[in-house]
């Protein structure tokens, strides 16, 4: 039996706030949509133009408190050529929220904290 990744999932509070960030820091764009009929939730799934993963954030309506992410020692991680240049932009927006020089990565962190690792793309 094999299996394939599809997609990781975050659920978002603001989503117009998250897709922004999510564009604005990763270059992740929109490939696909759903809403429920009644407007109780939306998915919406990002691309990277490269991969076929996908990164499905949702929306609830009737959701109003920020999530309870734990411990969040889980993460998502991307890979870029411009490591040096996507420092720069992160450091601008103010989303880094822990490095490590020695290991040669650092995090950058969503509008509802979640951790996203980011690495140059040849270690």
């Amino acid at each position: 039996m094999k299996f394939t990744f599809s997609h990781n999932n975050l659920n978002v509070l603001d989503l117009e706030k998250s897709l922004k960030f999510y564009s604005e820091a990763l270059g992740l764009v929109e490939t696909r949509r759903k809403s429920a009929a009644d407007g109780s939730f939306t998915l919406v799934f990002l691309g990277d133009g490269t991969t076929p993963h996908k990164l499905e954030l949702t929306w609830l309506r009737d959701r109003k408190e920020k999530y309870n992410l734990g411990d969040n020692e889980i993460h998502l991680a991307f890979t870029t050529p411009d490591y040096a240049g996507a420092h720069e932009l992160h450091k601008k927006m103010g989303c880094i929220c822990y490095e490590n020089e020695g290991m040669g990565i650092y995090f950058i962190e969503d509008p509802d904290g979640y951790w996203l690792e980011i690495l140059p793309e040849k270690r």
